[in-house]
């Protein structure tokens, strides 16, 4: 039985049916082989010859596929049909030749396919080829270039900015992105400006809202009416006078539709509709098509198969009548950068069937099937035909004009199934308006005047960021989920209401790359550079040169900075962050000076934690605050006084806390206390801090002896008490903060008494109980759950623990995700299943004498 080799156990299943027991079908689990994470992976010194490693968890995988090869000498590289496809078929080629487990008379074998349906799949079969090097080649080339950037830059951050992480030849640029954004929105000023609005009636007493267009003869801007005088000056000029419909005129218009997906339009579509991640979107889509419901969902082209079109205008004209399928199909241009990386279009395999029909229990599936069903579906479809309609109202003396617009639809055509998100709301003129005739008397019924302010840019989704990214040509599809995740997981950005904030850490990063490499985190650089690996997977480049232009330069800018003295890189960063770490204060003193002592000048500092802003006469003076917009007197300020001591609050590196009084000689650790989860610092008062300080409370004397208290610890708040012969005192965890300060002494009590009758295992703590049980591992054995931990849920299997995202629900996770997460972790760790020990050979008998 020939073998075939695909990346995952769940496409190997699905490929398995299709196929029978004619081929021996096994998993690879995705890459094989990796660049070892230490110096000379990459010798540039040797024309930039890579050391390859078959990863620890891996070697049992390709172990698995050399066994086969003695049973059937005929090796099928089925992998998806992309870069990272191609360069996992070229590792394992490569790794069974090395261990000889392909010879010389063993036929080696590409085959691809677009969609894991029975007809692709047996197609593929019947047309097989090698391994493509120059695709191969593009993948060396990225990979060498990700190395050389994350290997030699990140140790230059590491010890010029302590606390920084990494960087990447993409996610920098990614992460410059979404910092200056927020610059742009610190910068801000807002401006103010009016607008008039009006209610008409028609002599038929119908309403209709119209805007103010025209005044005093003259068509306004849209500052023309800058303050509340200007308007109450405009609303009476209307109130003074009578109006009448001037012209109704009405357009025809017509909508198409949008073209089908692509791998960025489906990840900034799952945003807006379901807020999905990148990442979260793209392991959703994975599983749909190593199931057989959709095409490869990698890809850059729009463009669909002529069988796929006919079935899609077959499934519309069965659904929703002939009158919705256009005349001619309709017809959409790849758009790919590079056409030797591009595929057909995200679409389902089967145009008849939708998200129903399909059954799919997985939500995330089901919701992410249903909308590649429907944009395909629509992306067939008839326009949309409206008709649009302007009315132009005025004063007799032609002084005033006011405005109202509408639309009617009049046939809904694709927009029936399916209407494209919208990354920011605008107003939309597509009210309906009655009936209204030239000439006739518009009666005011209300005239409003309202207030606008001009706005900020908004800060990034995880939609508009993949969108900017596409526009500037950084990155490539496959890679936008990946590099958004690495730059959340380095904690240079959090996600919050699906918008994306550069944390302290993550702006200093920037500027210091900006200041010392900006060539490197150069939009125009980092684009023309991938032109250049799209050169290379077309075969018109040699990637070894790409490396060796770009490593000539990159080297010596990292030996320049390697020179620097950390002093000497704060101060060029303090210089450029200067505008936004000193802004102007309202009584015109300087924003350097610091507000505590009034002598120091505050400077850029950094820490393990990120940077911040402090008093250069430390230790004297111990003003810190952070460097990201809170104007020049920061985080830190008095609550106010008890018993002489001022109450302070602070932001630690542990986040905010309060203590009472300064550090002293006599008293180097005055009281303090963190902020309990759940706390906003902004809601802090003198009272809550003397509560917190207060702590530990004392709830009362225990029924056999001894106090029983409550107080916030390192895993949370509790209840704590000690028997007179016990060794050490019982903690029971507590559910709510505030029960620290609530609780009574009989749930107390309780509490204490349920953790001394089942003390758990180690550390006297009580086994957890699973969020989720999803059954046994389906490969090795042994329970796999999701279960509730310190810094979130997390997926266990034996040993392995593994961390869910943070953009996935724990009730969410299926098994197939968990078995993903699990094999990652456990490549990283190196974690093998403890194999069952060896029975003893029973010892021989001595010889009859």
């Amino acid at each position: 039985m020939p073998v075939v080799v695909v990346e995952s156990p769940a496409k190997a299943k699905t490929i398995n049916k299709y196929l029978g027991s004619d081929y021996t079908v096994l998993a690879s689990y995705g890459h094989v082989r990796d660049l070892p994470p230490k110096d000379g992976s990459v010798d540039t010194d040797d024309d930039f010859a890579m050391k390859w490693e078959v990863g620890t968890d891996s070697r049992k995988h390709v172990k698995a596929i050399a066994d086969a090869l003695k049973d059937d000498n005929n090796l099928i590289l089925a992998t998806d049909p992309d870069r990272e496809g191609e360069a996992i078929s070229w590792h394992l080629e490569e790794a069974l030749r090395k261990r000889r487990a392909i010879k010389k008379d063993t036929p080696v074998s590409r085959v691809v396919f677009n969609a894991i349906t029975k007809s692709a799949v047996t197609e593929a079969m019947q047309n097989p080829r090698q391994v493509d090097q120059p695709l191969v080649d593009a993948y060396l080339a990225r990979r060498a270039l990700d190395y050389l950037v994350g290997f030699n830059l990140s140790p230059v951050l590491w010890r010029k900015l302590p606390g920084a992480r990494s960087a990447g030849r993409v996610q920098s640029v990614c992460l410059r992105l979404i910092v200056e954004r927020e610059m742009e929105i610190e910068a801000f000023n807002a401006r103010e400006y009016w607008s008039v609005k009006a209610v008409l009636t028609t002599p038929r007493g119908q309403e209709y809202e119209a805007r103010l267009t025209v005044l005093g003869g003259n068509k306004l801007d849209k500052f023309d009416i800058a303050n509340e005088t200007a308007a109450e000056l405009a609303v009476q000029a209307i109130n003074s006078r009578d109006l009448s419909i001037a012209k109704v005129e009405a357009k025809p218009a017509s909508r198409n539709p949008s073209a089908p997906f692509m791998t960025s339009t489906l990840q900034q579509e799952a945003s807006r509709k379901f807020g999905m991640g990148a990442r979260q979107c793209m392991s959703t889509a994975q599983r749909l098509y190593e199931a057989g419901h959709i095409t490869y969902m990698r890809t850059d082209g729009i463009d669909m198969a002529p069988e796929a079109v006919a079935a899609a205008r077959d499934a519309i004209k069965d659904r929703y009548g002939a009158e919705y399928v256009p005349s001619e199909p309709r017809m959409y241009k790849n758009k790919a950068k590079n056409a030797q990386e591009a595929h057909e279009c995200i679409r389902p395999t089967d145009m008849a069937r939708d998200a129903a029909a399909l059954k799919l229990s997985d939500d995330d599936q089901r919701k992410l099937y249903d909308l590649i069903w429907k944009r395909t579906i629509a992306c067939q479809m008839e326009g949309a035909r409206m008709e649009r309609t302007t009315v132009e109202i005025a004063s007799g003396d032609e002084q005033v004009g006011l405005r109202a617009t509408g639309q009617v639809v009049l046939f809904d055509g694709f927009l029936r199934v399916y209407e494209e998100g919208r990354d920011d709301v605008v107003d939309d003129d597509d009210k309906r308006l009655p009936q209204i005739m030239e000439g006739e008397a518009a009666t005011k019924k209300s005239v409003t005047p309202e207030q606008h302010f001009t706005q900020p840019p908004p800060r990034y989704t995880e939609a508009t960021l993949v969108k900017k990214m596409e526009e500037l040509g950084i990155g490539r599809p496959s890679t936008y989920a990946s590099v958004i995740t690495t730059i959340q997981d380095r904690e240079y950005v959090r996600k919050e209401k699906n918008r994306l904030f550069p944390e302290d850490k993550g702006r200093i990063v920037t500027i210091f790359l900006l200041n010392f490499f900006r060539q490197y985190v150069g939009y125009e650089f980092t684009a023309n550079l991938e032109e250049e690996l799209d050169d290379v997977s077309a075969g018109n480049r040699n990637y070894k040169n790409v490396l060796a232009r770009f490593w000539k330069d990159f080297s010596a800018a990292i030996a320049e900075t390697s020179e620097l003295r950390i002093t000497e890189v704060l101060d060029v960063l303090d210089d450029a962050l200067a505008p936004q770490l000193y802004p102007p204060r309202e009584d015109g003193s300087d924003p350097r000076i610091c507000p505590k002592c009034g002598q120091g000048k505050l400077h850029l500092k950094t820490s393990r934690t990120g940077g911040f802003v402090g008093c250069g006469n430390y230790p004297e003076c111990t003003y810190t605050r952070p460097i990201a917009g809170e104007g020049a007197d920061g985080d830190e300020r008095v609550l106010g006084e008890d018993a002489g001591d001022e109450i302070w609050l602070k932001a630690g590196r542990f986040g905010p806390y309060v203590q009472r009084g300064e550090p002293t000689p006599e008293n180097k650790k005055p009281p303090r206390a963190s902020l309990p989860r759940g706390w906003n610092k902004d809601d802090m008062d003198l009272e809550k801090a003397l509560t917190l300080l207060s702590l530990p409370r004392e709830i009362g004397e225990h029924p056999e002896g001894g106090m029983i208290s409550a107080n916030f610890g390192r895993f949370g708040p509790y209840v704590m008490h000690q028997l007179p012969d016990e060794a050490k005192p019982v903690y029971a965890n507590l559910k709510d903060p505030n029960d620290v300060f609530e609780i009574g002494m009989n749930h107390a009590v309780e509490l204490l008494t349920e953790k001394r009758n089942n003390p758990g295992r180690r550390g006297g703590r009580a086994a957890a109980k699973p969020l989720k049980e999803l059954g046994e591992h389906p490969e090795s054995g042994g329970a796999v759950n999701v279960m509730d931990g310190r810094y979130g849920p997390y997926v266990k299997w034996e040993k392995v623990n593994a961390t869910i995202p943070k953009d996935i629900k724990a009730e969410d996770v299926t098994m197939e995700q968990a078995m993903e997460w699990i094999a990652e972790k456990a490549a990283k760790k190196g974690t093998k299943r403890k194999a069952p020990a060896k029975k003893k050979a029973p010892a021989k008998k001595a010889a009859a004498k």
